[in-house]
């Protein structure tokens, strides 16, 4: 489906970046990663095997976008396929959320994410496809996630402003919302009877009864890149198990 394309997935040393950068490497494609941890990044090359890339980069580093979209540029040549899926995630009370907060949500998950686009652009083809990760909490009003939801209403407002903007040179912008799903975000230490606790409660909330897995994210993120979403242009593809909708 994929063979002789290349692609970059930001944020694709674990959870729902590496699912996806193994599903497409399974599909054809050549496949980098970006990642700050060195020793995840390690384990995720292990898995992603021969021919593929994993390469440390923080997405909100001028000088690290440049040196990333260089190296590309030498190992692949041009880019078909871009996930933009760093990002990070906490509660952010209005009454407990000080600056420092807010501008690293935004830095990571908005300003990240445009600059990344930017920076990449230029070794884009025509019929390229750019894939954005949003949320479920775009959609919702949920208390405790105000910072949150409003960085990922932006990234949605990418997908929609973006594609029209790149219209002209063929090159697909759309986006995956995701639910709860079982990564390392949600982790954060829990040990393994904390975490089923917890995954049991959160998945509760969901109409289908649990958690997503990565790989189900994965799924929606192939489509995107391949020619099978041809027609799709500026659309958000919800994967929440219900949540936002019912």
């Amino acid at each position: 489906m994929l063979t002789g394309k290349t692609a970059l997935i930001t944020g694709g040393s674990s959870g729902i970046g590496l699912a996806s950068a193994q599903k497409l490497a399974a599909s054809g494609a050549r496949v980098a990663i970006t990642g700050t941890s060195v020793d995840k990044l390690y384990d995720a090359r292990v898995i992603l095997g021969d021919g593929h890339l994993a390469l440390q980069a923080d997405v909100c580093s001028a000088n690290d976008r440049a040196t990333l979209r260089d190296r590309i540029e030498k190992e692949f040549g041009s880019l078909n396929i871009l996930f933009a899926n760093a990002g990070i995630a906490y509660g952010t009370p209005i009454e407990a959320t000080d600056e420092e907060m807010f501008d690293k949500l935004m830095n990571v998950n908005v300003k990240g994410v445009f600059f990344t686009i930017q920076s990449l652009l230029p070794l884009m083809s025509s019929g390229s496809s750019i894939i954005l990760n949003t949320s479920w909490l775009n959609q919702v009003g949920l208390p405790g996630r105000a910072v949150l939801a409003a960085s990922k209403a932006a990234v949605r407002s990418f997908a929609r402003t973006l594609s029209a903007e790149l219209l002209g040179r063929n090159i697909r912008v759309n986006a995956i919302s995701p639910g709860s799903i079982e990564t390392p975000i949600h982790r954060k230490g829990q040990s393994d009877d904390e975490f089923a606790a917890y995954k049991s409660r959160v998945g509760a909330q969901a109409p289908i009864g649990r958690m997503g897995r990565p790989d189900e994210i994965a799924g929606a993120v192939l489509f995107l890149a391949s020619q099978a979403s041809s027609y799709m242009l500026g659309a958000e593809i919800v994967i929440d198990g219900g949540r936002a909708d019912l």
